[in-house]
């Protein structure tokens, strides 16, 4: 466009304006009384790339529309006379590569003999030092971003809640949309099949400033596949292993970052006009990529702080993303182990009734070594064990499935519990396991009527007698864990004809922090038969008293014989 010369309505003394500030490189405008142009130098002229005498007789607005100047402190300045330094911003006729230039200008009121006769401007450049300062507020802000990081990014060990933490953490300090997305798993769900040079990654975490959150809403959200074109700005930052900056003006820089090409009509309908996808990546192991979209007002992307700190948010996720897919994945080959080792024990003969339950902690914690189980003896009599290995995760369940097949063996020989726990406690010695168990052996003698019961570190069994108020604790002596090679262990012999029930647990039933434990088990001796007699009934009443406050997994066995 072109700026149209306008007649001189209030003439000046030019002549001496120019001998007195015409060679000054600081660019000087003199306005009348109604702020229209009188005077400016040649500095001017090159900062707003408009000639003198286009200049003159009108307004800043008319010269310079894309200028925003605060009229109202230059009317003050004509008011009170008092100077005043304002910045301007905009863009002017001259050649910028900028897209919005500033200005600090110097505001004097002119007077001639007493009489006002306008104001005179003089107006430097400052974009440079205005972005240097942009670039600092905006290093600082990063700075605090990255020291908040810590605290706000992997707080679970859940892989999808990091991600969603991820992108809600550079939202909107970063970014207008962060979008995070994985590799898949295998995790046995059904998907669609892959078209050729197609790659397929799942959406786990994604935010947006409030203003496109309906707009984006329909490009699916968290836990949603999508598939990305061979030469999408995903694909290729997976592929380099590096990060990848689109500023996206045109169509054909569009259809290169989008997942599809029908995605660049909708994301040019939104205003998005740059991006940055940096790989999330751990132990050399590519998981998935973070994006980060700018729309609208906000400045593009650059190669520098912009990359550099997106990276550095991504590697720390990428850590604690793979911690928690590690964790993940030692949990259900954990819980997989147990589950198949803790299947309902069928009773040892027709005369035994057994019912047992087992609950983990909760979903945050991986499983323990709890086990039990029922094993036929000679003459009627049958062996019942309850189990627990110290620690968790795998290799807890693993020990536990080795203690639970040397008892099997050691049980063949038909000893009484306390032989069979020295036998046992040696055995593990020898084999090098390294891991100590509390264990519970009891047989049931349903011709005697009585239970023969040894301990090694477990909690004692509870006894439920028909019609009784409530139950007993057995007196058993305590030997040390398994494990351990002191051995020490005794059998005692208690009471247990037709219709009691034998009630046997591990301490997650029971341990409460700050509480000691025979206060615990004391709780037990509470408990009663339900009015049906059902032993799964029993074992819901334990459920709704204990479960809900455990802290850990919790294994109860119990059995009734019907007499010989």
């Amino acid at each position: 466009m072109q700026a149209e010369e306008h007649a001189d309505p209030s003439p000046v003394d030019r002549a001496a304006l120019a001998a007195l500030v015409g060679a000054s490189p600081a660019g000087v405008a003199v306005f009348d009384e109604d702020l229209r142009y009188v005077y400016v130098n040649r500095a001017l002229e090159r900062l707003n790339g408009v000639p003198a005498a286009a200049h003159l007789g009108r307004t800043i607005a008319e010269v310079l529309p894309e200028v925003d100047v605060r009229l109202d402190a230059l009317r003050q300045v004509l008011a009170d006379g008092r100077p005043r330094e304002l910045t301007t911003s905009g863009q002017t006729w001259a050649d910028s590569a900028v897209k919005r230039r500033y200005w600090r200008g110097a505001c004097h009121r002119l007077q001639e003999r007493g009489r006002v006769r306008g104001v005179v401007v003089i107006a430097q450049e400052i974009t440079a030092t205005h972005d240097e300062q942009e670039e600092l507020l905006r290093a600082r802000s990063y700075l605090t971003l990255l020291d908040n990081a810590a605290s706000s990014i992997g707080t679970t060990l859940d892989a999808g809640a990091t991600c969603q933490e991820l992108a809600d953490f550079v939202v909107p300090v970063m970014a207008d949309v962060a979008v995070v997305e994985m590799i898949p798993q295998d995790d046995g769900r059904p998907r669609r099949d892959l078209p050729p040079g197609v790659l397929r990654l799942r959406r786990a975490g994604m935010a947006t400033v409030p203003e496109l959150a309906d707009a984006l809403a329909r490009f699916g959200g968290p836990g949603e596949d999508i598939d990305y074109q061979e030469d999408a700005a995903v694909p290729r930052c997976l592929a380099a292993d590096e990060p990848v900056v689109e500023n996206l003006y045109g169509d054909e820089q569009l259809s290169r970052a989008a997942p599809t090409p029908e995605r660049v009509a909708a994301y040019r309908a939104i205003g998005l006009h740059s991006a940055v996808v940096v790989p999330l990546t751990a132990r050399g192991r590519p998981l998935g990529a973070l994006s980060l979209l700018r729309a609208g007002d906000s400045p593009p992307f650059t190669e520098g702080l912009d990359v550099v700190v997106a990276r550095t948010l991504a590697g720390r996720a990428a850590v604690d993303v793979d911690h928690a897919q590690r964790y993940t994945h030692e949990h259900r080959v954990a819980r997989e182990l147990q589950r198949s080792l803790l299947s309902e024990p069928r009773g040892p003969n027709d005369g035994i009734e057994i019912a047992s339950l087992y609950l983990p902690a909760g979903e945050g914690a991986l499983v323990g070594g709890d086990w039990f189980d029922a094993i036929p003896l000679q003459g009627g009599r049958h062996l019942k064990v309850m189990g627990d290995v110290m620690g968790h995760g795998v290799e807890a369940a693993v020990a536990m499935s080795n203690y639970r097949s040397m008892l099997r063996i050691m049980a063949e020989d038909d000893q009484p519990p306390h032989r069979i726990l020295e036998r046992l406690d040696k055995a593990v010695e020898q084999s090098g396991l390294d891991r100590a168990a509390t264990c519970l052996v009891a047989v049931v003698d349903r011709r005697e009527g009585v239970c023969e019961v040894a301990s090694a570190g477990h909690p004692p069994p509870v006894l439920i007698d028909p019609g009784a108020s409530g139950a007993r604790v057995a007196p058993v002596l305590v030997g040390p864990p398994l494990g351990t090679g002191l051995g020490g262990y005794r059998t005692t012999v208690v009471p247990c004809g037709p219709g009691t029930v034998l009630f046997m647990y591990t301490d997650g039933l029971v341990e409460r922090r700050g509480e000691d434990i025979d206060l615990s088990i004391e709780r037990l001796t509470r408990l009663t038969l339900p009015a049906g007699g059902r032993l799964e009934d029993l074992l819901e009443e334990v459920v709704d008293r204990f479960a809900d406050t455990a802290e850990d997994d919790i294994a109860v066995l119990v059995s009734r014989s019907r007499g010989y």
